[in-house]
C-alpha cells in the first residue's frame, strides 16, 4: 500500500531538469501514505523511439517485502519498463509460481515485481489475472507507452489531469494540486453533483480538468493521445454459472468464496487487525479468519456513556471467537477535537469519513499498518434498504408508472404542501417520477433535492440540475439499456456500489486510513465473490426475515444476538456538536469569511439553512449543513477559486 505519482510530458515542452522536480513535488504531498520509503525515476524509452519523457514517483508504505528490493519505481531489468504500484496483490505467490514456470527469475519477495514481470510475459493481459486492490502505472518505452489501471471496484483510487504538454497522474488530488501545473480552478457543474450526493459522482471532481479514472477501467497514453477502456464491469462480468444456483448452492459456493478471500486477504510481513464493531459484516470478518486457522486481532472504538458504544457487541464477538481484542476508548471531547483536524486531512471532500479517520488513527496507534473492515457487505448482500423498496416498487409500483404525468404531479405537489421535512420531498419526487431505477434510486440518495441546489446556486445553473444530466440517472440508464435481463437485487447491488460505495465510502476509506499511514482491505469486495453473488437469482438472496440471510448463512456461525441486532453504523453525535462546541467552528465556514463569502453560493440561502437547522426545523437535518461545511473546509485548505 503506497501512495503514486507521475507525469509525461511531450519532448522539448519544458526543461529535462524540470520534469523530476514536478514529480517530486506530487510524491511529496503523498507522504503521509508511505513514511517508509520515496523513489522518483525519470524512465527513458528505448534508443530510436520517442522523446517523450515519463517520470515515475512512489511513496511506500512497506507491507510485502520490507526490504529495499521492494523499493519503487521499480524497472525490469534490461529494459525500458518502468512500474509504480498502490495496492495489494493477493493472489501473487500464485502467479509467480507460474512466472517462474515460465522461466522468469526474481529479485525480490514483492508483489510489485510479480505485476511487472506479468506484464513483460502477458502483456495487459494480466489485469485479468489480478485479485486484489490496486492502481499500477506501467511505461514500457519499447511500446512508447503508459498504461494506467484500475482494480475492478475502485477500490484504490487514480486521478488524471490532462495538459498542454501531457499527462499527470497521482493517487490523490492533493498530489496533482502539488504539481504547480493544475489551476485550483472550481468545477462548478461538481458542485451541483456535489450538493445533491455529498460526493462528487466519478469521474468527475471539484477541480476543474482533474478526473478518475472509473473502477474496472484502464488509460492508454501514447502517440495518439489517451483512451481509455473498460475491462470489467459488474454487470457484464458477473457469473453466468450462478443464474442457475439453488439457494442451497448459493450459500455452499458463497462460503468457500468467502473462506478463500479472508485467507488471501490476511497475506502480509506485517500484524493485521480487524476493524469490529459488533455488527454482521465486521462479524464474519472475524468469523472467517478463525475458520482459516488464524487469531483474529480485532480493534473497536469504545464511546463509553453515550448512546453510539457499541463496546458490549464488540465484546461478545471477541469473546465468541477467541480473538486478541482491544479496546480504544475515546472520548466525546477527543473526538470532537479531532474533527477540524479530519477535515484538514481530506483529499476530496464528503459528508462522511470522519468516523473512519478516528478509528484508523486509534488502530494506527496501536502498531497496526493493516487492517481488514467489511465494506461492501451491504452493497452486495442487501442491507440497505433501498433494496426491500425497489423491489417492492418493481412488484407493485406499475399501475402508478403507468399513471397520467400530470396525476403523478399533483400528487407530488399535494406531498410537498403538507410535508416540511427531507422524507417528504423526496416522496415527492419518488411520486413525481416514473418507478423505473434510474428515477427513483438517485432521489434516495440525494442530501440537496434539485429545489434545495437551485436556491443554493442560482437560477442560472438549472440546466446543470436537469436529470438528463445527473450523472447517476444517466449510469442507472445504461445500465439497463446494457442489461435489461439483469434481476431487481442485482441492479440495486450495481446502483450502491457505483455510486455510494464508490464515491463515498470507498473514497473515505482510502482518505482517511491512507492520512495514518494504514492500509485498509475489503474482503467483501473480492471481486470473485462479488462476480458470483451478483449472478445469483434473487430468490437465492431474499432476506426471509434475516439481514443479510445469505451472507449470514454462508458464515454459519455468527451468534443470534449479533444478527438480530439493530442496525447502528459508528455515527458520531454531530447533531448535538454542530449545535454546541462545534457551533463556533461551523459558523466560519458556513458564513461571510467561508462558504457564504467565497461567491459561489447564494449567501442568503445559506444562512436560512443554518438558522432552520438551529431552530430544529424537520426540513433540516444536521448532515446538510454539514455537507457544506465539508466543502468550505476544503475549499479552504486547497485555496480553490469559481
Amino acid at each position: 500500500m503506497c501512495g503514486i505519482a507521475g507525469a509525461m510530458f511531450a519532448d522539448g515542452s519544458r526543461d529535462e531538469r524540470d520534469t523530476p522536480r514536478i514529480v517530486s513535488l506530487m510524491v511529496d504531498a503523498l507522504s503521509h501514505r508511505g513514511p517508509d520509503g520515496r523513489g522518483v525515476a525519470v524512465c527513458s524509452p528505448r534508443s530510436g523511439t520517442s522523446g517523450r519523457r515519463v517520470v515515475l514517483g512512489h511513496r511506500r508504505l512497506a507491507i510485502l517485502d520490507l526490504s529495499e528490493r521492494g523499493a519503487q519505481p521499480m524497472q525490469l531489468p534490461g529494459e525500458p519498463i518502468w512500474i509504480t504500484f498502490n495496492g495489494e496483490i493477493y493472489n501473487f505467490k500464485a502467479i509467480r509460481a507460474d512466472l517462474e514456470a515460465a522461466g522468469h527469475v526474481f529479485r525480490s519477495d514483492s508483489d510489485t515485481e510479480v505485476v511487472l514481470q506479468g506484464y513483460d510475459e502477458w502483456g495487459l493481459g494480466i489485469v485479468d489475472r489480478l485479485q486484489g486492490m490496486f492502481a499500477i502505472a506501467i511505461w514500457d518505452g519499447r511500446a512508447d507507452e503508459l498504461y494506467l489501471i484500475r482494480d475492478r471496484l475502485g477500490i484504490k483510487p487514480l486521478y488524471l489531469y490532462e495538459h498542454a504538454d501531457g499527462l499527470l497522474f497521482a493517487s490523490e488530488i492533493r498530489a496533482l494540486l502539488g504539481s504547480g501545473l493544475v489551476p485550483r480552478r472550481l468545477n462548478r457543474t461538481a458542485l451541483d453533483n456535489y450538493l445533491a450526493y455529498q460526493t462528487v459522482p466519478c469521474p468527475e471532481t471539484l477541480i476543474d480538468g482533474v478526473r478518475m479514472l472509473p473502477p474496472g477501467h484502464l488509460a492508454v497514453c501514447g502517440p495518439q493521445g489517451l483512451t481509455e477502456r473498460c475491462y470489467w464491469d459488474l454487470l457484464d462480468d458477473r457469473s453466468i454459472a450462478a443464474e442457475a444456483a439453488s439457494p442451497a448452492e448459493a450459500v455452499a459456493h458463497v462460503a468457500e468464496l468467502l473462506e478463500r478471500s479472508a485467507l488471501l486477504h490476511q497475506v502480509s510481513d506485517v500484524p493485521v487487525g480487524i476493524f469490529l464493531s459488533g455488527g454482521i459484516d465486521s462479524s464474519a470478518l472475524v468469523a472467517l479468519t478463525r475458520k482459516t486457522g488464524s487469531t483474529p486481532r480485532t480493534f473497536s472504538i469504545a464511546l463509553p456513556g453515550t448512546s453510539h458504544d457499541e463496546t458490549v457487541f464488540a465484546r461478545a464477538i471477541a469473546r465468541r471467537f477467541d480473538s486478541v481484542h482491544e479496546e480504544i476508548p475515546v472520548t466525546a471531547g477527543e473526538l470532537r477535537d479531532l474533527t477540524p483536524e479530519a477535515l484538514a486531512r481530506v483529499d476530496h471532500p464528503s459528508g462522511d469519513g470522519i468516523n473512519t479517520f478516528v478509528i484508523s488513527r486509534a488502530v494506527r496507534s496501536a502498531g497496526i499498518k493493516v487492517a481488514l473492515s467489511g465494506l461492501g457487505g451491504d452493497e452486495f448482500f442487501g442491507g440497505y434498504p433501498s433494496f426491500d423498496r425497489l423491489e417492492w416498487l418493481s412488484r407493485y409500483g406499475g399501475v402508478w408508472q403507468r399513471s397520467p404525468a400530470s396525476i403523478r404531479q399533483m400528487a407530488a405537489a399535494a406531498v410537498r404542501a403538507i410535508g416540511g421535512s427531507v422524507s417528504s420531498d423526496k416522496a415527492a419526487a419518488l411520486l413525481e417520477g416514473d418507478g423505473t431505477l434510474p428515477q427513483t434510486f438517485p432521489v434516495m440518495r440525494q442530501v440537496f433535492s434539485a429545489a434545495d441546489r437551485r436556491g443554493l446556486l442560482g437560477r442560472d445553473v438549472e440546466d446543470s440540475a436537469s436529470e438528463a444530466a445527473d450523472p447517476y440517472v444517466r449510469l442507472l440508464q445504461d445500465a439497463m439499456a446494457r442489461h435489461p435481463e439483469a434481476t431487481v437485487r442485482s441492479l440495486v447491488s450495481y446502483a450502491e456500489a457505483r455510486t455510494y460505495m464508490h464515491d463515498v465510502l470507498l473514497r473515505d476509506s482510502d482518505q482517511m486510513s491512507m492520512a495514518h499511514g494504514l492500509e485498509l482491505r475489503v474482503p467483501l469486495l473480492d471481486h470473485r465473490l462479488v462476480q458470483y453473488v451478483m449472478g445469483l437469482p434473487d430468490e437465492a438472496k431474499q432476506p426471509r426475515g434475516i439481514p443479510k440471510r445469505l451472507l449470514v448463512e454462508s458464515v454459519g456461525t455468527l451468534p443470534a444476538a449479533c444478527v438480530e441486532r439493530r442496525k447502528q453504523g459508528f455515527v458520531l453525535p454531530f447533531d448535538a456538536w454542530m449545535k454546541g462546541e462545534l457551533r463556533e467552528f461551523c459558523e466560519h465556514h458556513l458564513g461571510g469569511d467561508g462558504l457564504a463569502g467565497r461567491g459561489i453560493v447564494e449567501a442568503s440561502a445559506v444562512g436560512r439553512l443554518w438558522q432552520a437547522y438551529l431552530s430544529g426545523d424537520r426540513s433540516t437535518s444536521w448532515s446538510r449543513p454539514w455537507t457544506l461545511v465539508a466543502l468550505d473546509a476544503w475549499l479552504e485548505q486547497n485555496g480553490l477559486t469559481a
